[in-house]
């Protein structure tokens, strides 16, 4: 039997391109959010779909909407502000639920409050399920099988070509304005620690050339160490701005340097602001079409000057149109198997790495 799948925040820029993955899956999803108006032209538009108003806020109204085995996917953020509520309806109703958040404190926050039930009830709850942070999931997992236990450090970098900055929306400028002081967190020495974003820079080689990347959040320090218990370290960088790298470095210890000063919030946001410069919602199609993306995980000994033991590069289609389209099939996935493992899961924990391997490569997202 095939189960209900939800949208919740279908009207905004990332539910819109999960929306068309699906439909071009040929499933007709219910549209979900709080502005009728809106749902409903969205649903004509879509050739009828069903839609519900609902509001992310309220997890009592939301869950009344729900059942046990629906797909719940929700792409409303910031998910620290309203994530919470939704994850929190899914998991009472046993019903499972995909999220789009990039968000590593909230990643951390569901498995520890909402888990162990989601496995009592058969529930899959797959947060980050998009760009942030499945391709450097996957690179990392496959670096870390061809090393085998030698490996002891990896290191995964997001990079990005085209026009990057007119291809960032609205929402990413936030989280990344917002992430500049929040630390991020790694596995080191086998246990999770947490440093100052772009505290440290790492340089890869991708296309030939060696592109700087700074120190940043990302579920990999979650979830691949259980996968690879050999691991003692697990960083994650960005590396969209490779020149711009040690600046930010600079950026962010004064930015967080002012948290600590009298006013120190408007401080902050004042020095933080230009980050938010930019269109309103997010790239077009054409955009996406220039700007593809492109994920390294080297695996070492750790051992400095030591050469790799292991390199993975992907390269596929743009961060946003990956996110739609590896939501869309997450969530038909769920719909229509029953080899899922439940509770608060990863990727590879969730569908195997071969499984997951080979629906990336579906979607474009291939070893090169």
């Amino acid at each position: 039997m095939t189960s209900r799948i939800i949208v919740l925040g279908a009207t905004g820029y990332t539910g819109d391109l999960v929306l068309n993955a699906l439909l071009r899956r040929g499933v007709e999803p219910t549209v979900a959010g709080r502005n009728p108006a809106a749902l409903t032209a969205l649903a004509q538009r879509a050739g009828g779909l069903d839609h519900l108003v609902v509001d992310a806020t309220d997890p009592a109204g939301l869950q009344q909407h729900l059942q046990r085995g629906d797909v719940l996917i929700t792409t409303v953020g910031p998910f620290e502000r309203f994530g919470f509520p939704v994850a929190q309806a899914a998991a009472d109703a046993g019903a499972h639920y995909i999220d789009s958040t990039g968000e590593v404190g909230f990643v951390r926050a569901l498995h520890e409050r909402h888990h162990q039930r989601a496995r009592d009830t058969g529930a899959v709850m797959l947060p980050a399920f998009g760009y942030d942070y499945v391709p450097g999931v996957l690179a990392g997992a496959l670096a870390a099988r061809e090393a085998g236990d030698a490996a002891r450090t990896l290191d995964i970098g997001y990079f990005a070509t085209g026009p990057i900055w007119r291809g960032i929306s609205e929402g990413t400028r936030t989280t990344m304005r917002d992430g500049m002081t929040l630390p991020s967190p790694r596995w080191h020495r086998h246990q999770l620690t947490e440093e100052r974003t772009a505290s440290r820079v790492h340089r890869f080689t991708v296309r030939g050339r060696r592109k700087s990347a700074f120190l940043v959040s990302g579920t990999e320090v979650l979830f691949l160490p259980e996968a690879f218990p050999s691991l003692d370290d697990v960083s994650v960088y960005n590396g969209w701005f490779p020149e711009l790298s040690r600046p930010l470095c600079l950026y962010s210890a004064l930015a967080n340097a002012t948290t600590r000063l009298p006013a120190g919030r408007k401080l902050t946001d004042a020095l933080t602001r230009p980050l938010l410069i930019g269109p309103p919602g997010g790239p077009d199609a054409a955009l996406r079409e220039r700007i593809p993306s492109h994920v390294v995980a080297v695996a070492s000994t750790g051992v400095p000057g030591s050469a790799p033991l292991a390199e993975v590069h992907l390269e596929g289609p743009n961060p946003y149109s990956l996110t739609g389209e590896l939501i869309a099939w997450a969530a038909h996935h769920i719909a229509t198997h029953s080899d899922v493992n439940p509770g608060v899961v990863g990727p590879t924990a969730a569908f195997g790495l071969e499984t997951l391997r080979h629906a990336c490569a579906e979607l474009g997202l291939v070893t090169v």
